[in-house]
């Protein structure tokens, strides 16, 4: 069976499952491989795991051509992702407009589901909001941490606390049945993160993997990034 391998951040997860039908009649491949913490998938390819191409954030892509894993000239922004508030589906919305009411909305919830906060860019951004916020060490017991934001969505879905709450990014919220997203992060406390994907030194499939970054990044597919929750670079 011809398989595409890939290493991908968690964000990206969504937009590749959308375009994945598309690509395996295109080109007969099929796409495997893992999505998760970006930390950890960069540290995946460092230690020989193999990998077509990966999507990860623009810094880490960055670093990984300095260390010549990947293929400079084949690097593609597909688009940024923000970080952002989620609820269970049969929940209320929690509408936060300032960092104000971002404490209140985490100090009033019993359970606060996250990914790795010191593997994921979401995760590790919300370490760093709640200690912003001053409540880091208050709500410390309430948070659940896991390895990367679609899982702990999924958690948030099937959670039994009162008033249960996650944050991740959004591209991680809306491909979760189950959870609902609530907004991104207010000012002073937001994060829009750049993805990008590049083909690995050590690709089998290069030109499959080139053809998916072009069915990723492609002007006609701007609409089923903004679904599956990316945004157009300003400007």
């Amino acid at each position: 069976m011809n398989t595409l391998m890939i290493l991908s951040g968690g964000a990206a997860q969504g937009l590749v499952g959308s375009v994945a039908p598309a690509f395996k009649a295109e080109t007969g491949f099929d796409i495997a491989g893992e999505f998760g913490a970006v930390g950890a998938m960069a540290d995946k390819l460092r230690k020989g795991t193999p990998a077509d191409i990966i999507i990860l954030t623009a810094a880490i892509v960055a670093t990984l051509a300095g260390e010549k894993l990947v293929v400079p000239a084949s690097i593609g922004d597909i688009g940024l992702v923000e970080t952002a508030l989620a609820v269970r589906s049969s929940d209320p919305k929690v509408s936060v407009v300032d960092a104000a009411g971002l404490r209140d909305a985490f100090l009033a919830s019993d359970a606060i589901f996250v990914p790795d906060t010191k593997a994921s860019t979401a995760g590790i951004h919300v370490a760093k909001v709640l200690g912003q916020l001053g409540i880091a060490d208050e709500v410390a017991t309430r948070l659940k941490i896991f390895p990367n934001g679609a899982t702990a969505m999924r958690h948030l879905a099937e959670s039994n606390a009162r008033r249960p709450i996650g944050c991740t990014q959004s591209t991680e919220i809306i491909s979760t049945k189950g959870v609902v997203l609530c907004g991104s992060l207010p000012p002073g406390c937001e994060l829009a993160t750049m993805y990008t994907a590049a083909i690995t030194t050590c690709a089998v499939a290069a030109q499959q993997a080139q053809r998916l970054i072009e069915l990723l990044t492609a002007t006609d597919a701007r609409e089923l990034r903004n679904r599956a929750g990316f945004v157009s670079r300003p400007g």
